[in-house]
């Protein structure tokens, strides 16, 4: 009865929250920006409390602005934060090759190794270093083609700090201030706004 209230709970926050930004859309994409494929990615660590599972989240933008995003559940527990944060850089490695071959259709071939940021250096030491890998043996080999893709010069993982991680709003609650902030460095904002902007 307590889970039925706060799955209730929460699906009533998250209707008022859409009732509240009918009016929300992608920001413009600006001519004349470089066309620069560039990722950030993020992980919670056990955010599920039914099987622990962690939360992998990633957003792209090309440009002045963002165009792929996601947030999926881990398929595998994993045993530190370290692990929860290499697993999402993993899954942002994949995306991020799939948009390089889709941007190269396009005539937008990306010439330079992508830049994806990343909020933990352990994760970041475990892509970069071999040496680590004997330290993560458990963690499945699928996971170990990020050295590869930095080492072909596919993408380049680069440490950022935690409050300008733009993923952080796909694997976890935050303070309203915080999640609007990241909204906006996602581009998301009201049409108003945009408006506002163009006749400026």
């Amino acid at each position: 009865m307590v889970l039925q209230r706060s799955i209730f709970g929460a699906a009533r926050r998250i209707l008022w929250y859409v009732q509240g930004t009918l009016d929300f859309g992608i920001d413009q994409y600006e001519s004349g920006k470089s066309a620069m494929l560039i990722g950030f990615c993020d992980s919670d660590w056990s955010g599920s409390e039914d099987d622990m599972k962690s939360t992998s989240g990633y957003s792209f933008s090309f440009g002045s602005g963002a165009f792929s995003w996601g947030s999926v559940k881990q398929s595998s527990v994993a045993l530190s934060t370290a692990e929860a944060e290499y697993v999402s850089d993993v899954e942002a490695t994949t995306q991020e090759i799939w948009l390089r071959f889709m941007l190269c259709d396009f005539g937008e071939e990306q010439l330079e190794a992508t830049p994806i940021m990343c909020d933990n250096t352990s994760a970041k030491a475990m892509s970069k270093n071999p040496v680590f890998h004997q330290r993560s043996k458990h963690i499945g080999r699928k996971f170990h083609f990020i050295k590869d893709a930095i080492q072909e010069g596919v993408l380049d993982l680069i440490y950022c700090r935690g409050q300008d991680q733009i993923a952080d709003i796909f694997t976890k609650a935050l303070p309203r201030e915080r999640f609007c902030c990241q909204r906006e460095l996602l581009g998301v904002k009201s049409v108003k706004h945009l408006e506002e902007s163009v006749d400026v």
